[in-house]
């Protein structure tokens, strides 16, 4: 299967399948490579199956696509190794003919692989590189199911103790439920079973293409000493041919002779057997040795490691499973506390102004999000209405909203005017340093003793004007600035108009009229002011005929952004 793996970017290592003819990549939730980055566009770019082939093409992004480092201007055709590059995510394409690989998640490595990378290092140890196949081992093993390997194993001496002892460790590993139990335990039960065993290790993948390390080790004499290291060139072998691999005598071994931390370790005989995932790939390998030239390992002893490999490596995947469900608990509880934080940011009740009517919606795309709306009194009986569109979603852009609403509310308390209100609040942004990061807004001040409305427009869709003939008009689309953070010390104009009685201001982010259909419609601007338009009796009506529509129109499609809309207005005579 053709995919693309994020090398560089908001999750390395996370793969994307390609499996529909065209795969959208952009920032979009609903696009099949979703990049929830500010600089990458909504629908930024597209890869597309073509017989064999796969081409990538940019839809007219802001930044544009590159492949290799270079700029593309059309379809491009794509081999596997190819980089594509969004903004500052890069992709590495991998063909239908590129193998695969699932890893452990980082999880896996925790406390325990800590304690022990200290004390315990892989070495690359040959000392001139080398191609040829193993072929000097005294046994081997095929461990994989695939065409190289067996898909099983026998035991050939003493079967009832083997017997004994597998059933002892599955006992054991079926009793653990995380790694950090599973490895030590195992490692426990091969040093009853082995009496002499001097050293065992266990090695893994953290992740995905990362490269291996020692996750848990024991010694028959005590604490791991200082340095103690583990030949890359032993472990290599068994994971990529899957084998189990016994060297009666390791420090004269003629694959191992170029090896010069054999004979440092002074290793008599070992054993070395690949952990199998459930795709039938190499995650890792269990090592045991032994110092004692006169208690070597035999054939028997390495079908039983053989066996133990392969109960450990389902014990792995059903921990592995554990330890991830646990941790879905856990984000799933912060979510919540996250979602019940960020409503009670949202204002509880609109200004008591009177002759004024009011209505609001909130609803995020995901748990939490960032759209964001508040009143704000203040002195002389003013109120303000502020919206806004913080880029991204999900908890980092509800964290920016949550900081902004106080920067908000403190500069319009504390400036002269709005237009320097806005500034403030632009240039406290841009001093955080969020660089991928801005914020569209829309500021309204309104005073009821004149129903005088002075407006800031900080790159937001100018909000719609109802007047008490039904016409609608943008307000002062000419007034539009930059969007907050994108430039510090920003000058924001201003712009006045006076609301009559029966007219009102309608205020919306882009989740309305970006919202799409089964067919990947956009709702769209005229839409929206087409219903602004219809009569209403009331406030809450005129808001309620955008919601209804807008549902009619998308037909329970997923949303694919936040939406936040805010109408205000003065009572008809």
């Amino acid at each position: 299967m053709a995919t693309l793996r994020l090398v560089q970017g908001v999750e390395p290592g996370k793969r994307f399948p390609l499996t529909a003819e065209r795969s959208t990549i952009g920032r979009s939730s609903d696009c099949e490579v979703s990049l929830d980055v500010a600089a990458v566009s909504r629908r930024h770019a597209e890869v597309i199956r073509r017989g064999a082939d796969f081409v990538v093409e940019d839809l007219g992004s802001r930044n544009g696509t590159y492949v290799n480092g270079q700029r593309i201007a059309g379809p491009t055709v794509l081999a596997s190794g190819d980089l594509i590059g969004i903004c500052d995510q890069e992709f590495a394409f991998e063909g239908d003919d590129a193998p695969g690989r699932t890893g452990l998640t980082g999880m896996l490595v925790g406390n325990l692989s800590d304690a022990k990378s200290s004390l315990v290092q892989m070495v690359d140890d040959r000392k001139t590189e080398s191609s040829e196949p193993a072929t000097d081992f005294q046994a081997t093993i095929g461990v994989g199911g695939g065409a190289g390997g067996a898909t099983g194993w026998s035991m050939s001496a003493r079967p009832e103790v083997k017997l004994a002892a597998l059933i002892e460790i599955a006992k054991g590993l079926g009793r653990a439920i995380s790694i950090d139990e599973v490895l030590p335990k195992l490692l426990d039960s091969l040093f009853k079973v082995f009496t002499q065993a001097d050293r065992g290790f266990v090695v893994m993948r953290p992740a995905p293409d990362a490269p291996l390390v020692p996750v848990a080790a024991k010694t028959r004499r005590g604490d791991m000493e200082e340095g103690a290291r583990i030949s890359r060139t032993i472990v290599e072998e068994a994971m990529t041919g899957k084998k189990a691999i016994l060297s009666a005598d390791a420090a004269s071994d003629e694959r191992f002779g170029m090896a010069e931390s054999i004979a440092q370790f002074q290793i008599r005989s070992m054993m070395c057997v690949p952990l199998i995932d459930s795709e039938d790939e190499p995650m890792g390998v269990i090592q045991i040795d032994t110092l004692n030239q006169r208690s070597r390992f035999e054939q028997d002893d390495l079908e039983v490691l053989a066996a133990v490999a392969s109960l450990a490596s389902v014990a792995v995947d059903n921990a592995r499973m554990h330890d991830q469900v646990i941790a879905q608990r856990a984000l799933q509880r912060d979510l919540e506390l996250a979602t019940r934080m960020q409503r009670a940011l949202l204002p509880a009740a609109p200004p008591t102004a009177l002759g004024y009517a009011f209505f609001d919606f909130y609803e995020s795309a995901r748990q939490v999000g960032g759209d964001y709306y508040d009143y704000v009194n203040l002195p002389g009986g003013r109120f303000a209405v502020v919206l806004g569109d913080v880029a991204g979603k999900g908890v980092a852009a509800a964290i920016v909203m949550a900081k902004l609403s106080s920067d908000v509310r403190f500069a319009l308390a504390t400036e002269p005017d709005l237009a320097s209100a806005v500034k403030y609040v632009n240039r406290a942004f841009c001093a955080q340093g969020l660089e991928d990061r801005f914020v569209t807004m829309i500021y309204t001040v309104v005073d009821p003793a004149t129903n005088e409305v002075t407006l800031v427009n900080a790159g937001h869709m100018a909000p719609y004007l109802r007047r008490v003939s039904g016409e609608v008009l943008d307000v002062h689309e000419e007034i539009t600035g930059l969007p907050i953070g994108v430039m510090d010390d920003y000058d924001y104009e201003l712009a006045k108009i006076t609301l009559e009685p029966g007219e009102s201001l309608t205020l919306f982010t882009d989740g309305f009229n970006e919202a799409m259909n089964a067919t990947r419609d956009l709702y769209g601007l005229e839409r929206i002011a087409a219903q602004v338009r219809l009569p209403a009796k009331t406030i809450a009506d005129l808001g309620n005929n955008v919601i209804t529509d807008v549902r009619k129109f998308v037909n329970g499609f997923d949303q694919s952004d936040d939406m936040c809309l805010c109408v205000f207005g003065r009572d008809a005579d």
